[in-house]
């Protein structure tokens, strides 16, 4: 029997991810917080930590180098996800969050990740076709339902690989998320990914576009089939190929806390959808909206609150 429900998530720099949660800032001061929270991070991991929080399989591919390789691995066989680390000669780097209670703002502080070898590329995406080829279990093989790949690529990584993945999921029939920026998402696009999850920002500055709505059609003009745009306070946007017009989703009232993994929340939803047979557009925008606004509830990127069905309910779904 093949399973298809599985969440492959594939993160090509991923960070250990440093959050401190300081009540107020204030520029040229010191500052003396709690001890900080310590995770294994990057967009993929992320995406894979929230659907294994909530019960669904996932299996995560990442890179990892050097004590902070060290502590991202500890701290992803502690949390029990599945997943495999291509070893790498560079230090994973760190992306530090300073939560400011006081203002309700975020500051984050992503390192640059270092360049890989040649040699370590391949590694994983041999890594990648070995996943997509199925994972033989005791009841019987078990195949990704959808492959995810998200966040920045490392210095001199290949121009090509997020539409290399694209490619690679659907020669296994397989639908592809993306969630990046810059040339990246426009590649993606070019290739058919399923569904890119960019933010307003980023959309914008991809295509070179001040507005929203023309940005996102650009996309699906590309190629892409579904596009998810997060609109920070605003909720969500959904726009689908072959579709006239737009969907949109927004809480009543904005919420007050970390926004630091609301994007790769939704990407989590959505890819949960899309590997259980969820094909409507409406359906992925309620659900990666909720899951967005929950992880926004929570101290650290990865993990969302149990409040979710709640504020999906509390949605409000528009057509434009």
């Amino acid at each position: 029997m093949k399973e298809r429900n599985l969440v492959l998530t594939v993160t090509p720099n991923p960070a250990v991810d440093v959050t401190y949660t300081v009540d107020g800032i204030e520029l040229g001061t010191s500052h003396r917080v709690p001890t900080p929270l310590y995770r294994a991070g990057g967009k993929g991991l992320n995406v894979s930590r929230v659907a294994h929080q909530l019960g669904h399989p996932t299996f995560a591919l990442a890179t990892a180098g050097g004590l902070s390789g060290v502590q991202l691995r500890d701290d992803l066989v502690a949390s029990g996800i599945e997943h495999h680390l291509i070893p790498v000669a560079v230090s994973t780097r760190r992306s530090i969050a300073m939560v400011d209670t006081r203002n309700n703002a975020t500051s984050i502080f992503n390192e640059i990740g270092p360049a890989l070898q040649s040699s370590e590329w391949q590694a994983l995406v041999t890594a990648i076709i070995d996943q997509l080829s199925g994972q033989q279990m005791a009841d019987g093989v078990r195949v990704p339902g959808v492959l995810v790949g998200s966040g920045s690529l490392p210095e001199g990584a290949p121009a090509d690989f997020y539409p290399g993945l694209v490619t690679l999921a659907h020669h296994a029939g397989v639908p592809a998320i993306i969630d990046t920026s810059g040339s990246g998402i426009l590649a993606a696009a070019r290739a058919g990914a399923d569904l890119l999850k960019p933010n307003n920002h980023e959309l914008c500055a991809a295509v070179g576009e001040s507005d929203i709505v023309t940005a996102a059609r650009k996309l699906i003009d590309l190629g892409a089939q579904r596009v998810l745009v997060s609109v920070g306070e605003e909720g969500m946007l959904a726009f689908e190929a072959g579709v006239a017009g737009y969907l949109k989703a927004r809480l009543p009232e904005p919420l007050l806390g970390n926004p630091t993994g609301a994007g790769d929340a939704a990407v989590s939803a959505a890819a949960v959808a899309l590997a259980n047979g969820v094909s409507d557009l409406g359906e992925i925008l309620r659900r990666a909206t909720a899951w967005s606004a929950a992880a926004v509830l929570m101290p650290g990127a990865g993990e969302i609150s149990s409040r979710y069905g709640e504020l999906a309910e509390q949605l409000i779904l528009t057509n434009h």
